[in-house]
Formats: C-alpha cells, sequence, structure tokens
C-alpha cells in the first residue's frame, strides 16, 4: 500500500500538482459535492468532498448550501460536532435518496443495458446485457466488502482507510442504532448506509460504462476480473479524491479549518468542482474503455464490415431510461430534498434536451438529415456533460453546457475516433470522455456568480459563498481532468495486461464470428 501511496504522489508531482500549494485554507474551498455523509461513531469518520454549488438559495447558501460539485457526488463527513441532542435525519431526505438510489439502479438496469444492448449485433445482444447485469452486481458487493471503505474514510489524500471493512460501524445490532453522516447543511444528516448505498450505484454504473468499448469481443471472465482490479485501484481511489471531505460540521472554527481542509483527498484540496462524477464516473469510465479498445484489439472485419445496431428500438428506450434515472443520479447527489436538489434536477433536464438538439442539428448539417441513434446519442452527451455542473451553474450556463457538449460529442464519434484509431464498439470515449472533460471544464466557467451560477462555498465555518475567478477555477478543473485521465489509464493499462496474462482478453475467431451469446452464454436473444 505504501508503495501504491508513494506512486500516486509521484505521478501528482509530475503533473505539476504540488499538494502543500494546492491545500488552500478554508476561505477559498469549492463546496463539497453530491454526497457527504459522515460516521456519529467511534473514530474519525468517512467525508469525501465535492464542490458544493450551495446557495441554490441565500438561505441555504448561509447554511453551508445544497451540496453540488460531483456527479458522482460522494462525500462521507466526519463526525458532527458534539451536541446537546444528536441530529435525527429528516425523513423527507431519506425518502428522497432512497428514490434517487432507485433511480440510479434504473440507470444501469435495464437502462444502461438496453441502451448498449440495441446497438450492437443480435448475436451480442445477451452478452452485452449479461456483462453489464454480472458487473452491475459484482462491484456492489465488492463496494460494501471494501470498496466503500477505500473510498469514503479518512485515510490519505489518495486512498481512504479501512475502518468500514465489511460494513462495520454502520449499525449498532446491540441497540439497533445506525451510524449518521453529515450531508451539505450543518446539523443535517442521513443514515451512512443509506449514503453507502448511494454511492454503490454510482460505483456499479460506471464499471458498467466501460463494457461498450470492448463489446462483442472480450472474453466474460476476463470482463469481471478486470472490473476488479479496475474498480480497486482507479474509481477507489479517484473517488476518494475528488469527494472525500471532513463535512461541514467539521469546520467548527477558523483554527481548525486548515487541519480539516488537509484531510480530504487530493483533488478535493485542489478546489476542483464535480458534483455528480464528471471526473470520477465518466472521465475516469470513458479513459479505461479506450485503453481496453486498444489493448483487446479491432472486431473482426472492423472498417471492412458494417456494424450496423440491431434495434435502434431498444436503444431509444434505454436512453429514456437514462434520462428519467438520471434525475437520481445529480439531484441526489445534493444529499437533500432541498433547493440544491432542484437546481440540479432543472439543469439535468434542460442540458439534456440542449443537447439532443445541438446533435440532431450537426447531423442535418452534415448528413442532410437527423437521426433517432443521434438523437438518443445526443441526450447521453448532455447528461454526462451536466453531471459535474448541474448544481453548480445556473440554468442558462447549463442550457450553453448542453449545447456545446452535443456538437462536441459529435465530433468526438466521427473525427476523433477515427484520429485515435481505436475500435472502441459503441463510442464510450468520444460521448463519456469528451462530454465529460467539456462538462469538467465548463463548470468552471459557469459557476461563477457574474454568470448566473451559484458560486460555491468560500468559508465552511460561516458558509459564505463566493466565486473563483473563471480562470483560475477552469485551470484548477483541468487539472483534475489530467490528473484522472492520467490515473485511469495507467491503471487501466496494467490491469488489462495482468488479465491479459492469468485469462487472456479475446474470444476465438470462432466464437467472435458465431457471437457471444451463443459462445459464451449458450443462449440467443431472439428466435425465428
Amino acid at each position: 500500500m505504501k508503495k501504491l501511496i508513494l506512486a500516486g504522489a509521484f505521478l501528482a508531482a509530475a503533473l505539476g500538482f504540488d499538494g502543500a500549494a494546492l491545500a488552500q485554507p478554508a476561505a477559498s474551498e469549492p463546496a463539497s459535492t453530491a454526497s457527504a455523509v459522515a460516521t456519529d461513531v467511534g473514530s474519525a469518520a468517512s467525508s469525501a468532498a465535492s464542490a458544493v454549488a450551495a446557495a441554490a438559495s441565500a438561505a441555504s447558501a448561509a447554511l453551508a448550501g445544497p451540496g453540488t460539485s460531483g456527479a458522482t457526488a460522494g462525500a462521507t463527513g466526519a463526525q458532527p460536532a458534539a451536541s446537546a441532542a444528536a441530529p435525527t435525519p429528516n425523513k423527507g431526505d431519506v425518502a428522497w435518496i432512497i428514490v434517487a438510489t432507485l433511480l440510479v439502479i434504473m440507470m444501469s438496469i435495464p437502462g444502461l443495458a438496453l441502451f448498449y444492448g440495441g446497438l450492437v449485433r443480435s448475436k451480442n445482444m445477451l452478452s452485452v446485457l449479461m456483462q453489464v447485469f454480472v458487473t452491475f452486481s459484482l462491484i456492489v458487493v465488492v463496494w460494501c466488502v471494501y470498496g466503500y471503505s477505500l473510498a469514503f474514510t479518512e485515510g490519505n489524500a489518495f486512498f481512504g482507510g479501512f475502518d468500514r471493512l465489511f460494513m462495520k460501524g454502520l449499525f449498532n445490532p446491540a441497540d439497533g442504532t445506525y451510524a449518521m453522516g453529515a450531508t451539505f447543511s450543518k446539523g443535517v444528516v442521513l443514515p451512512e448506509l443509506l449514503f453507502m448505498a448511494f454511492q454503490a450505484t454510482f460505483a456499479a454504473i460506471t464499471c458498467c460504462l466501460i463494457v461498450g468499448a470492448f463489446a462483442e469481443r472480450m472474453k466474460f471472465s476476463a470482463v469481471l476480473l478486470f472490473m476488479v482490479l479496475w474498480f480497486t485501484f482507479s474509481y477507489a481511489p479517484i473517488a476518494h479524491m475528488v469527494w472525500y471531505w471532513m463535512g461541514p460540521d467539521a469546520y467548527t472554527t477558523a483554527a481548525v479549518a486548515d487541519e480539516m481542509n488537509s484531510k480530504a483527498g487530493f483533488i478535493w484540496q485542489m478546489g476542483a468542482l464535480d458534483f455528480a462524477g464528471g471526473t470520477v464516473v465518466h472521465i475516469n469510465a470513458a479513459v479505461a474503455g479506450l485503453v481496453g479498445a486498444y489493448m483487446v484489439g479491432k472486431r473482426i472485419g472492423y472498417g471492412r464490415e458494417a456494424f450496423t445496431p440491431h434495434s435502434l428500438t431498444l436503444t431509444m428506450v434505454g436512453a429514456a431510461l437514462l434520462w428519467v434515472g438520471w434525475f437520481g443520479f445529480n439531484a441526489g447527489s445534493a444529499l437533500e430534498a432541498s433547493s440544491g436538489a432542484v437546481l440540479a434536477f432543472i439543469n439535468t433536464l434542460s442540458a439534456t434536451a440542449a443537447a439532443v438538439l445541438a446533435w440532431c442539428l450537426g447531423e442535418a448539417m452534415l448528413k442532410g438529415k437527423a437521426s433517432m441513434l443521434g438523437a438518443a446519442s445526443g441526450a447521453v452527451a448532455g447528461l454526462v456533460a451536466i453531471t459535474p455542473a448541474c448544481g453548480n451553474v445556473g440554468f442558462m450556463g447549463a442550457i450553453v453546457i448542453g449545447f456545446i457538449a452535443g456538437f462536441a460529442c459529435l465530433w468526438g464519434v466521427r473525427g476523433l475516433k477515427r484520429l485515435l484509431g481505436a475500435d472502441d464498439s459503441l463510442d464510450v470515449f468520444g460521448i463519456h470522455g469528451v462530454g465529460g472533460i467539456v462538462g469538467a471544464l465548463l463548470t468552471g466557467v459557469f459557476n461563477n456568480q457574474a454568470l448566473g451560477g451559484p458560486g460555491l462555498v468560500g468559508d465552511w465555518v460561516t458558509g459564505t459563498v463566493s466565486s473563483t475567478p473563471i480562470l483560475a477555477q477552469v485551470w484548477i478543473q483541468l487539472k483534475a481532468v489530467l490528473l484522472t485521465v492520467v490515473w485511469s489509464a495507467v491503471v487501466s493499462l496494467i490491469a488489462y495486461k495482468i488479465v491479459d496474462v492469468v485469462i487472456g482478453l479475446r474470444v476465438s475467431e470462432e466464437d467472435e464470428r458465431e457471437g457471444l451469446d451463443i459462445s459464451s452464454h449458450g443462449e440467443t436473444a431472439y428466435h425465428n
């Protein structure tokens, strides 16, 4: 573990990230995003951050504002300050996060599975459904065993610890009490077990996204082994770096602010804004997918045969389920049924609609007509781009982000894909990579209050909201993007190589031609 930590520190240094220089005083810290949950038990509690677009309203801003900045939202907070009576969760908040968790599950199964399944050839339909379904299940179990602890407990700037190994401390069977975790408002808590479940769905769908890059040619067993390795050494540490912080209740006085900041994840300390997972989920998964496309190799016949989607109807149904489920992903990252959740909700709606229109317009300009595949792809592009920004930008900023993402991702799957020369089967990098980068960078622009954004919490002690100069915030966002790209690429390269040596990455040519439904699972999706 020490070697891994030293390697991570060396990587950060090589990129020019000076930890000491990046650790900012509380007055310049970003509002942490989506998901801060603190343990109310025993020792120090988990906390993970992402900048909170605090100030969807002046009142909530004064209280440290609704959490925003992570699409992958996720931050467990430190133990709430001792008080005469421990705070109890609001039933409305609990009900909302339960619903949000269910919505994210719907995004993955069936949403993502059907979206991907419709895009492949009919002989590989079940293999894609199986890879998504089982990957989701596998990562949920791994998350419960050790993943949550690695991501959302106190450790160092790159990795969490083992305080929550096997979900230890979340429930006390002796007296029937549950550990409480912080949100983004002081004195407002959630059952930490619920936060853990919410974040489990983020981890699972992130791994499922990677499947689209090497669809139709990778061994099922190889997929699962890769997912465990990549999740352990890329997803969990990136989630910790972006979302882990000590929670608002830990900031009791200015005297402890610097100490609390120093315990947060590396990217959180930088001041990067990621409401629900632009870096943690989309860029992270997209890079892993691109590396996989190179490592596994191109499909037989790629460039010579037409790989036509076998059911755009299913793809459209999947895209619609993704759009609906994404409201849980983004608005749920506020961790409260609050004005911050409302801001994330409306931005998710409008940015996605703008991206659909932009993609259709771009297609019409390029080939004279818009397509159903293009509209569905545009929706996903908009959802990806607004993920880091949903609680961190204003209404018009969200529409601009969606519109730009529609055009950018259209280029990503047409022009950039040819330049990269990889057989990224379902355009994971072209949409999630390009869209995630566009969204992350533009969050730095439209978070500014002068452009209608909510700003960020500059002082967690008082809950004061401010704005970082646009160029300065964009530079912070860019550094977070670059670190995520390099970290995920290195981990992915090593993980694929290990899997190739141990199992082998690719099915045989005969099995690939027959189709993975029959050769890998002994089933077929359709019967004539």
